[in-house]
């Protein structure tokens, strides 16, 4: 089996789309970082909505902007690579611009325009693992994918941090932030735009990919679901277990999540690249076990007297982190190794709408355990993981062409 052994970064930029392509992802996500932590201050403190219904109408537009994902695959699929992403920044200019428009106590305009941006924040993580897929391949494209995701995680990271230090300013920091938002939308769209990446369907016979069938992975897409709880862990559960259960400063929830952050733009190529020795499905798998674990590690933890939980959850956090790495690293790759290239954008639609899906209800599952007590949120979780990961090991990767023929599983996946 191939593998990635060593990081060369120019090879990575290439891989990961050429350097004007890079710039663009640290625009978007450097203007993200301005605006998405703080969406539902916007809506409290600008438009004087409620907390709940702010809450509420962001809720929706996330759960409603999934609604897009089946266009976006079948766009994939004509052919279009770096204008479907550049798409998906444009539709959150929209967005920003609607959220500057309304008035105080317009819940209906916020709500669109939560929509509109939720419709580009789930349109982007397939259609940049499209374009990505398409200039690389191999473990190349695995280390590609993972530096996308530590480029992000830089960018949201530094533009949380420098809206943190704006928000002293009150409402009009609030709105000078969404305004700086949507001019790095902007940007990165004309630059993402700009890299001209299209496939040619074309080389495929017309009723091939018509009557190509997308690779169906129940069993990857159901567990994928449970997996993407994951990653709300440091941004929901340990806040609430922390501050409300063991009744500690907030300030704890906030070095976690810092530290999370830190470790995945560290770690997030090299961890990808060490696992490129085994099976993607395998390193998936175990993945679930690592967070698995880390589960059963905060139950163990919160047990802890006092003055010990805080710092063994800490601890476990980065158990945490690990298996939310292994998991970024092989997730993503796996779909792009089991889907035919003309059913490629479908795929990814499909795997986006499950993790999309997953981290919309986790909030609501998350908080209605946790009322039940320790035991009942993390065992539940750590039960569910490794039953996924499970099915993910057990899964077989075969399908059926239009023929007739049995497709036989890829070896690289």
């Amino acid at each position: 089996m191939a593998t990635t052994t060593k990081l060369q970064p120019r090879a990575l930029v290439r891989a990961s789309g050429g350097p004007r392509y890079a710039v663009a992802l640290a625009v978007d996500a450097l203007g993200t970082g301005l605006l998405r932590p703080f969406l539902l201050l916007y809506g409290m403190t600008v438009l004087r909505l409620s907390a709940s219904v702010t809450g509420i109408a962001m809720t929706v537009g996330v759960v409603v902007g999934l609604v897009c994902m089946p266009a976006v695959g079948r766009w994939l699929d004509r052919g279009a690579r770096s204008t479907v992403v550049a798409a998906s920044m444009l539709v959150r200019v929209l967005g920003v611009a609607l959220l500057l428009a309304a008035p105080a106590g317009h819940v209906w305009l916020f709500a669109t325009a939560a929509l509109f941006l939720g419709i580009g924040n789930q349109a982007w993580p397939a259609a940049h693992a499209a374009l990505v897929a398409t200039v690389a391949h191999g473990r190349e494209r695995d280390a590609a994918l993972a530096a996308g995701r530590a480029l992000r995680n830089a960018g949201l990271g530094a533009g949380a941090l420098l809206a943190t230090a704006c928000l002293a300013g009150g409402t009009t920091a609030l709105q000078a932030l969404a305004a700086v938002t949507g001019l790095a939308y902007l940007a990165a769209a004309a630059l993402a735009w700009s890299v001209h990446l299209h496939t040619h369907p074309a080389a495929t016979p017309a009723m091939d990919r018509a009557d190509w069938p997308a690779p169906r992975m129940r069993a990857l897409l159901a567990a994928n679901v449970v997996y993407a709880f994951c990653l709300n862990i440091t941004e929901i559960a340990l806040p609430l277990v922390l501050v409300t259960q063991l009744h500690v400063s907030p300030v704890w929830s906030s070095a976690i999540f810092v530290a999370n952050t830190v470790l995945v733009v560290t770690l997030q190529v090299p961890v990808t690249v060490l696992m490129s020795r085994f099976s993607r499905r395998t390193v998936l798998a175990l993945a679930g076990v690592v967070v698995a674990a880390s589960y059963l590690g905060f139950l163990a933890a919160t047990s802890l007297g006092h003055g010990w939980s805080a710092p063994a959850v800490a601890t476990v956090s980065v158990v945490c982190t690990i298996g939310e790495i292994i998991y970024a690293g092989s997730a993503t790759a796996l779909v792009t190794t089991l889907a035919p290239a003309p059913v490629l954008g479908r795929a990814l639609a499909r795997f986006q709408l499950s993790t999309g899906f997953g981290l919309a209800v986790s909030p609501a599952v998350v908080t209605a355990l946790a009322s039940h007590g320790s035991a009942a949120l993390w065992g539940s979780l750590a039960a569910a993981t490794l039953l996924s990961a499970t099915a993910v090991a057990t899964e077989k990767d075969q399908g059926t062409l239009p023929s007739g023929r049995c497709r036989p599983a890829r070896a690289g996946s």
